[in-house]
């Protein structure tokens, strides 16, 4: 269960998982695309029978008598410590920059009008995630906010939607939901950009569906990883990684270390919570994708874990600040001991939705800027124009592109 393995075979691991479903969810939107709701209700079947795709308002109300109210408590305090970091994301709506005489630059950023926002909730709720995708979208301005998630949709996912202030909600899980928000059918309108974690199937749909729809980025299975030296508590690495395992069969979770006994110790204690975890059944599945690498010095586990572009990266050695400057690919970093990954999945306000299986290397995680689009602006006056027209001039004609010369040509002889 906990193995020494090469970062490289780790890495290919994760990305082999989504090829193997390729043809599943290429059958999927064919069915999508073609009949669309009845796809929705037949592919359903198997976990409930789906008469009504969207959610009603009295759903949502009686969905409260449901949940604890401490739980809901608890989501009004995580929605409000979400808000205020994703506020501090928020760009002016416009600004205009004097950049010399007769030249002001700019940028007007405007939000998406309507996007999708897809919460997981097979073996699981996980309100956390409606939070997380809806906040951002809410704070960026974004008029139409529709949510899927598996039916039937569990209470504790409905409350944590309607706080959130999601507008529409319906019953569409997998590959099939990412579908009818790309496609659209008769119940679901089709949206500008998805975004939002998922299995596999939910990743790679995503992912094939570009065409018809802007994504996040690949949000698949989750996944951790540590770099820890001989300081580090092996407990403390070991609950964050069962902290992973136990969300889906094919998380998955790698330590780089500098200290082969504190390999070893944390093999131990992941044995031992394994035996004793509530979601066992899964966690043992996950540990089966979980392994080890040793490294000669710090600079070394930075390399490997560069690397791994982990979804979640936890830094545990004597002195990690200089590390955290040195890391380039991570989709959110957690430093120090105390700086459980659990307290960005749920509380410290930060967003847990971040790319996997090595694409931070490319994208970052959820925020604000996920939902806005921008144009820049330009304004001229004579003397600005008289300041960059020769410029213009030579290489449009240069360029072979007169029409472009005689554009600017003509202004400049204007009164």
């Amino acid at each position: 269960m906990w193995k020494e393995v090469g970062v490289d075979e780790w890495v290919a691991g994760r990305k082999s998982s989504l090829e193997d479903a390729r043809a599943t969810v290429e059958g999927i939107i064919k069915r999508v695309r073609t009949e669309g709701d009845k796809a929705l209700r037949d592919l359903a079947k198997k976990h409930c029978d789906l008469t009504e795709i969207a959610v009603s308002d009295e759903e949502r109300e009686a969905a409260y008598d449901e949940v604890d109210t401490k739980v809901v408590e608890s989501l009004i305090e995580a929605e409000a410590r979400i808000e205020r970091f994703h506020e501090l994301q928020r760009p002016r709506d416009l600004w205009l920059e004097n950049i010399e005489p007769g030249i002001v630059l700019g940028v007007k950023t405007t939000p998406l009008n309507r996007v999708g926002l897809y919460v997981p909730g097979g073996r699981a709720a996980y309100p956390s995630s409606a939070l997380m995708c809806a906040v951002p979208a809410r704070v960026a301005g974004v008029e139409e906010i529709c949510a899927c998630s598996p039916p039937p949709i569990k209470p504790l996912t409905l409350v944590a939607l309607d706080i959130a202030g999601v507008t529409e909600i319906y019953n569409a899980g997998g590959a099939q939901a990412i579908a009818a928000m790309a496609l659209g059918t008769e119940s679901i309108k089709p949206v500008q950009k998805i975004v939002g974690p998922g299995n596999v199937y939910v990743t790679l749909a995503k992912m094939m569906l570009r065409e018809q729809v802007e994504i996040d980025f690949p949000a698949g299975p989750s996944e951790i990883g540590i770099i820890a030296d001989g300081t580090a508590d092996p407990e403390i690495v070991a609950a964050d990684i069962l902290a992973q395992a136990e969300h889906d069969p094919n998380a998955a979770c790698i330590l780089v270390t500098t200290d082969k006994k504190l390999a070893d110790k944390v093999g131990k204690e992941v044995a031992a919570m394994a035996a004793k975890a509530k979601r066992k059944e899964i966690v043992s599945k996950s540990l089966e994708n979980c392994g080890y690498t040793i490294v000669p010095d710090i600079d070394a586990a930075v390399a490997a874990m560069d690397e791994v572009a982990p979804e979640h990266l936890s830094i545990q050695v004597a002195d990690p600040l200089p590390v955290v400057t040195k890391v380039k690919n991570a989709g959110a970093i957690f430093v120090g001991k105390y700086s459980a990954v659990a307290c960005g999945d749920y509380a410290v306000g930060t967003n847990h939705v971040l790319p996997t299986a090595g694409y931070a290397k490319t994208y970052s995680g959820l925020d604000v800027q996920h939902f806005l689009k921008t144009a820049t602006v330009e304004i001229l006056d004579r003397e600005g124009l008289n300041a960059i027209g020769d410029i213009v001039e030579t290489i449009a004609d240069a360029e072979g592109l007169f029409a472009h010369a005689d554009s600017v040509r003509i202004r400049r002889r204007s009164n």
